[in-house]
Order: C-alpha cells, then sequence, then structure tokens
C-alpha cells in the first residue's frame, strides 16, 4: 500500500473527478486548474497537496474548450505510477465514456453509468490508499440513477463503496457558516416520521466535528424548530418540545456548544451575522434556500461521516448553461480548498483512518 500522508515520503493526494461530463463539471473544472497560482505560492497545489484529476482526457479538454482555454497536464494511464509529489496537477486516465453518448447539457444514462464508474474507481484508490480525499463536479441524480444507481444519493453510493456503516450525512457550508440537516433527499410528507433525538442527535453531532476537522475547536450550533415559530409553545406542534429539545440537552451533556430550537425563519439571519458556525436544520429546503440565498456559487457540500473527505459544489449540472462558457468555478475551487485543508493533521484534525 502506497504510504499514507502521516508519512514523509509523498504529499497528501486530492482526487478532482469531472462530474457528469454532459454538465458544466469539465469546464469548471478546467477553469480551476488554469487559475494562476496564489501571490505567496509557487504552485496551484492547495496547502501543499497533489491534485490528480481523474477522467477521460478528451472530457478535460472539452471542457477546457467551453472556458476557452488550453491544458497541459502531466498525463499517467496507472496510479501505480503517479509521481510522489509535483509541482501542479496531474491528470490520472480514468473509466472510459465514448464521445458517439456525449449529449451537452441533457441527461444521459450513459453519463450516469460513466459518473457512477469514476466513483467507484476513486473509491477503490481511497480504499487501497492511493489518494487521501475527493473532491468532485456537480452530478446528475437522474442520470445515476437511470444507469442503475439504488442510492438515495452520492453521499450513500460512497459510503457503500467505502464500506462505511455509521451515520453518514451533508453538512453544507459558505464563507465559514455550516449547516447539517436531519433528513435530506426524502419527500417532505416523510420528514416528520424522522424527527427523532435518534435521528437530531448524530446530525448535531456530525456537524459538530465536521466544524472541528476544518480547524475550530468549539463550533457554537444553532438548531431549528420544525414548524413555524419553533411551534410557539406547542401552540403550532409539539416536536420541538417533546423532541428537539432533549436532542439539544443530550448533545450539551457530550460538551456540544448547542442551543435551540430556533425558528427557522430567523435562525440564518442570525447565523449570517455571526451568532453561529453552524445551523442543524430538520430537511432538506429548510437549510438549502437559505444558504443558497446567501451565496449559491460558492456553496460547498461536504460527505462527513466518511473514512475519506470527499467534497463537492453544493449547485447542480447547470445543463442550461452548458457549453456557453459562463460557468463560475468558485464553488469547486472553495470545495478543493476545503478537502485540502481537511487533509492537513492538526489538533482537531487526525489522519483520517482508512476502510479495510
Amino acid at each position: 500500500m502506497t504510504p499514507s500522508p502521516a508519512t514523509p515520503t509523498r504529499s497528501s493526494r486530492l482526487a478532482l473527478l469531472l462530474g457528469d461530463p454532459c454538465g458544466i463539471g469539465p469546464e469548471i473544472v478546467a477553469r480551476v486548474l488554469a487559475e494562476e497560482p496564489e501571490p505567496d505560492k509557487t504552485t496551484t497545489s492547495y496547502d501543499g497537496v497533489n491534485v490528480i484529476v481523474i477522467g477521460e482526457p478528451w472530457i478535460l479538454d472539452w471542457g477546457a474548450q467551453c472556458a476557452g482555454l488550453s491544458l497541459e497536464l502531466p498525463h499517467y494511464n496507472s496510479p501505480e505510477d503517479l509521481p510522489t509529489a509535483a509541482p501542479g496537477p496531474v491528470l490520472l486516465t480514468g473509466p472510459s465514456f465514448s464521445q458517439e453518448e456525449h449529449t451537452p447539457g441533457r441527461m444521459n444514462p450513459a453519463a450516469g453509468r460513466y459518473v457512477l464508474q469514476s466513483l467507484d474507481y476513486a473509491a477503490n484508490l481511497a480504499r487501497t490508499g492511493l489518494i487521501d480525499g475527493i473532491t468532485y463536479a456537480s452530478l446528475n441524480k437522474q442520470a445515476m440513477h437511470a444507469a442503475g444507481s439504488r442510492h438515495e444519493d452520492e453521499l450513500r453510493y460512497f459510503a457503500d463503496r467505502l464500506g462505511v456503516s455509521g451515520h453518514v450525512g451533508e453538512v453544507n457550508t459558505l464563507d465559514g457558516l455550516y449547516t447539517s440537516r436531519v433528513t435530506s433527499h426524502i419527500p417532505l410528507r416523510a420528514v416528520y416520521e424522522h424527527i427523532s433525538v435518534a435521528e437530531i442527535l448524530p446530525a448535531i453531532r456530525l456537524i459538530h466535528h465536521t466544524i472541528r476537522r476544518s480547524g475550530l475547536p468549539s463550533p457554537r450550533l444553532a438548531v431549528a424548530g420544525l414548524n413555524p415559530h419553533a411551534g410557539e409553545g406547542g401552540l403550532f406542534g409539539s416536536e420541538e418540545i417533546d423532541v428537539i429539545r432533549p436532542a439539544v440537552a443530550a448533545a450539551q451533556e457530550e460538551d456540544i456548544a448547542a442551543s435551540g430550537p430556533y425558528p427557522p425563519d430567523t435562525v440564518f439571519l442570525r447565523a449570517s451575522r455571526g451568532e453561529f458556525d453552524g445551523v442543524v436544520t430538520m430537511y432538506h429546503d429548510q437549510g438549502q434556500i437559505a444558504m443558497k440565498l446567501l451565496g449559491f456559487e460558492r456553496g460547498v457540500t461536504v460527505h462527513a461521516g466518511l473514512s475519506t473527505p470527499i467534497t463537492t459544489p453544493a449547485h447542480g449540472t447547470a445543463f442550461d448553461i452548458v457549453g456557453k462558457g459562463v460557468a463560475s468555478p468558485q464553488a469547486l475551487k472553495q470545495a478543493l480548498k476545503l478537502c485540502a485543508q481537511m487533509l492537513t493533521p492538526g489538533p482537531f484534525n487526525p489522519p483520517a483512518q482508512r476502510s479495510t
């Protein structure tokens, strides 16, 4: 097995996947790779982490053409041939995808199949210690399901492939503010069935440990209510009294700086003013609408609870602007930076334990 990043024989490796080849993923990857180094750095690496781009070379070339760019990356066909250190990003050929199957701007089951194969490829490299973290450009869930995925989303797909059986969840971050959710990609009518201490407490723990891993030792967490006005003392629902408040108390007993429940319609206003470092919401849109309004083009999703740090832009494949050369790379850039930061060991960020 290749040595872990804790040893001096190689730098940490961060795999960068191109995302759905029919979306804006290849273009924003090309834009990030083409950016000049920051003034205080001599290379385009992220905090000393080597970026390994994984994908079909022609797809990356197509993305560069969409962006009006030209890229020249060192190219490797086998992960065993990767250098122990590199002055900048390198390209590793991954699963194949035929140009004849390429349908830019449209959902395509063949593209979904390529995405699943790419996720499998990256997860296998992580399991065998050849890479240490993964950032991927936007995927399309409909294409993935059309290609045969039976998982709720890519987070659960990765958990399965990495052999992770514990609690996992999506944590979103934007400009230093984090949010997690108790329920995610399920129908709204099913949310109430999952509002319990047994499901709220793990969501609080997950965001607490994720923020600590980013370098903040004692994050202040707000827990949102489920009902309007956080139930208004039971007038509009009792979940805040019966379930959410006990979950917050249980978190406090674990020395987690959680408080609430707070009215969902104002908690993000308070968080955006700096009162909290993270917000735990009860369902998907309760947090995602607020975060995307605060900065749609900069938001990042962290797949929390996995054995390998994995990040991705919070936006989708944007089929409507594919090929127009206007896609913003800012969210992907932030996702790369955060994943690189998570790979840098520190007092609140021990090296990740790999699955076996």
